[in-house]
């Protein structure tokens, strides 16, 4: 959440009407005044009005609830809003200005931070104590009955954690169900299962895919994180191809594929089916003997987003799918699981038997999701260590041929978890190791020397890197349409534009079916080939203000012609699910006419098109420019990133990351002012969970 910076002088003329806040020193901060300072802070854009409402809330449950206990159910919710699902209580012991990403002013105002901790309890030891002593209708220990409080004190006496209750009940079932499913052991033929990955990865003493395909096998739960290119589909459709060897139930295997997003589920289906067709023609009659993998594709079906695997239903958080509603799957692979916030891992766990096996694939490096929660990262903290036990050194040695090292063997001075057995990370990039994976590299150990390095040693005509420092948000208009300085032989919004203007073969109106649809094709797949990404949405350098720059200048260039909100060549982005229509949050279509001249929406999965009447589509919003975290799941040809001035709570190294590693071919910097690329990388972004508890602690 982006919090608003008020004027001094606003700041002032509302500690002039908190009177109540120069007598504090004598007679003490009352549960009343706190709620009111709280309030005071959601009025000024510091906290949200649901953060403050929640300390309003607990005093109507128990007026004793102390005033440390407002603040810190405030403070939590505000965290909460940030992605974090829990609340350290060490983090109380100082001011959390860094956690809760507020601007100077608001800490040295008369009614700001620091004013505030005065009155607050002083270490962490006396937070813990006030907490403690919280009236029971608030607050309960992590081991007593649920009686519905708002709040629990849970994680461990070393290091206790603060939550909203349903992000407690999150943390727990998805802890306790991802082990389960991690030591729930399926019975392998070892020498067979050795015979099939041995014909489809061959035999080379380190292969980190051959080995995560192996370990998919043996349990109901595996994990398979890398970064770009380094083939974790490719490994999964020899994964699918060895489960069909290796099945022996009495129906087909039923496999289910899922993204996150609509754009990273076409991705993943277009992936897989095309590893499995090239293995069906690789095979030959003999290796292939008995597998059809042509027919698993089509059962398959098409890959669906999460909320429509699940039934997403209007205007609730329930899905048709559960526990007592089980998908009918045995195996589900999920891709772009880092996107998966800890609400929705819930829900799904809770959809999937217990006997299915769930695949989650997924670059632990990249941003986490919007919403609380960074499952992903917190699963695969460790992956680059391995840290496997020698049960998992025979397993791997028996079935896939493979002698791990030493150093990823598991140590004594380090406690690994069951779920650690069922994590391999990819290490070995086959399409990205150029001047684009380098960079990536560099951002992703924030050595900044690097980084540096990797742009000066780019020729600014033929790399695929440029680095810019523009003078006013405008000048991203030159790039968008391939004008800028060291653009020109980049892709651009030109190719698209281009592409609309030819129109179909047959020109309109009455072109012929295949005509137009071609020619639609034709301008989507052009227009996917550029992107901007922004790190915020407002302000010059957000969104907002580039998105309506970027249509003014196609629009003064004569390529569009915006009449009211509807018009041919605007790109939009669905904002809100709608699973009658069959769009979902993050869907990226082009406005276009159909052959008769009528205005639609036009989505291009993989290969299937479908069009939406503009009517019908309510929550969009223009998408020249998308937000990074929008743009997970997606790749571009050319990829241009803006790091906005005066966003440092904001930026971050998964977010840098995450933006290079959207570009396929080129990938262009834009800062404002020099430095902000090196203070992104200095700041790893880290969210407070304690999921990592339930694998210990369970294990």
């Amino acid at each position: 959440m982006k919090l608003h910076k008020t004027p001094p002088t606003a700041l002032l003329a509302q500690a002039a009407q908190m009177d109540w806040l120069h007598d504090l020193p004598e007679q003490g901060l009352s549960a009343a005044h706190t709620v009111q300072w709280l309030h005071a802070w959601a009025e000024l854009g510091w906290l949200r009005r649901l953060d403050s409402a929640l300390a309003e809330q607990l005093q109507r449950l128990d007026a004793g609830a102390s005033p440390a206990v407002l603040v810190a159910a405030a403070v939590l919710a505000h965290m909460e809003g940030r992605g974090h699902t829990c609340l350290a209580v060490q983090a109380l012991a100082t001011t959390p200005l860094d956690l809760l990403g507020w601007p100077a002013d608001a800490v040295q105002a008369p009614q700001g931070l620091q004013a505030l901790w005065a009155h607050m309890p002083q270490g962490a030891a006396a937070w813990l104590a006030a907490l403690q002593a919280a009236p029971a209708a608030c607050l309960r220990r992590a081991d007593a009955p649920d009686e519905g409080q708002p709040l629990v004190l849970g994680g461990s006496a070393q290091a206790p954690l603060l939550y909203l209750r349903r992000y407690r009940a999150y943390e727990e079932r998805v802890g306790k169900n991802l082990l389960q499913r991690a030591q729930s052991a399926v019975p392998v033929p070892e020498a067979l299962a050795r015979t099939w990955l041995d014909r489809f990865f061959g035999q080379a003493p380190t292969d980190w895919q051959k080995l995560a395909c192996a370990m998919a096998l043996r349990a109901h739960l595996s994990v398979i994180t890398g970064g770009p290119g380094t083939g974790k589909t490719y490994t999964v459709a020899r994964l699918l191809a060895v489960l069909l060897a290796l099945h022996q139930g009495s129906g087909p295997l039923r496999v289910a594929l899922a993204a996150p997003t609509g754009k990273a589920a076409a991705r993943l289906k277009q992936s897989i089916d095309g590893s499995l067709k090239s293995l069906q023609q690789q095979a030959g009659e003999d290796t292939a003997e008995g597998l059809d993998l042509d027919k698993l594709i089509q059962r398959m079906g098409p890959a669906r987003t999460l909320h429509a695997l699940l039934g997403a239903r209007p205007d609730t958080r329930l899905f048709r799918h559960h526990a007592a509603n089980p998908l009918d799957v045995d195996v589900l692979i999920v891709d772009e699981a880092s996107m998966v916030h800890l609400e929705m891992m819930d829900a799904l766990l809770q959809a999937l038997p217990p006997t299915a096996r769930l695949v989650l694939l997924g670059d632990k490096d990249q941003l986490a999701s919007v919403e609380a929660g960074a499952v992903l990262g917190d699963v695969c903290r460790d992956a680059a260590l391995g840290g496997y036990l020698p049960e998992t050194l025979r397993y791997a040695r028996a079935v896939a041929g493979q002698s791990l090292p030493p150093d990823f063997h598991a140590s004594d001075a380090r406690a690994v978890s069951a779920l650690a057995q069922q994590i391999v990370m990819l290490r070995q990039s086959r399409r990205f190791d150029g001047p684009i994976g380098q960079l990536a590299l560099a951002v992703n150990a924030g050595n900044t020397d690097a980084a540096g390095a990797c742009f000066r040693s780019a020729d600014p005509v033929s790399s695929p890197l440029l680095a810019w420092q523009p003078d006013s948000p405008q000048a991203v208009c030159a790039l968008a349409l391939g004008q800028a300085v060291g653009t020109s032989n980049k892709p651009s919004y030109a190719e698209y534009l281009h592409a609309m203007k030819q129109g179909p073969a047959s020109h309109p109106p009455g072109a012929g079916g295949g005509e137009h649809t071609t020619w639609v094709r034709r301008v989507l797949q052009a227009f996917d080939r550029f992107r901007i990404l922004c790190a915020v949405h407002q302000g010059d350098w957000g969104t907002t203000a580039l998105n309506a720059a970027v249509q003014k200048a196609l629009a003064d260039a004569g390529w569009l012609q915006p009449q009211g909100e509807w018009f041919a060549g605007r790109p939009v982005m669905v904002t809100r699910n709608d699973a009658q229509l069959g769009v979902f949050n993050g869907d990226v279509g082009v406005v276009l006419p159909n052959p008769q001249g009528v205005l639609k929406v036009w989505f291009l999965d993989g290969e299937q098109l479908r069009s939406v009447s503009v009517s019908r589509l309510a929550h969009v919003e223009t998408a020249f420019v998308m937000t990074v975290h929008k743009s997970q799941g997606s790749e571009f040809a050319h990829t241009a990133l803006v790091l906005p001035p005066g966003a440092a709570d904001v930026l971050s190294r998964e977010l840098v990351y995450t933006g290079i590693t959207r570009a396929r071919e080129h990938f262009t910097l834009i800062e404002r002012q020099a430095g902000l690329l090196n203070a992104a990388m200095a700041r790893p972004s880290v969210r407070a969970s304690g999921l990592r508890h339930w694998w210990h602690q369970l294990a």
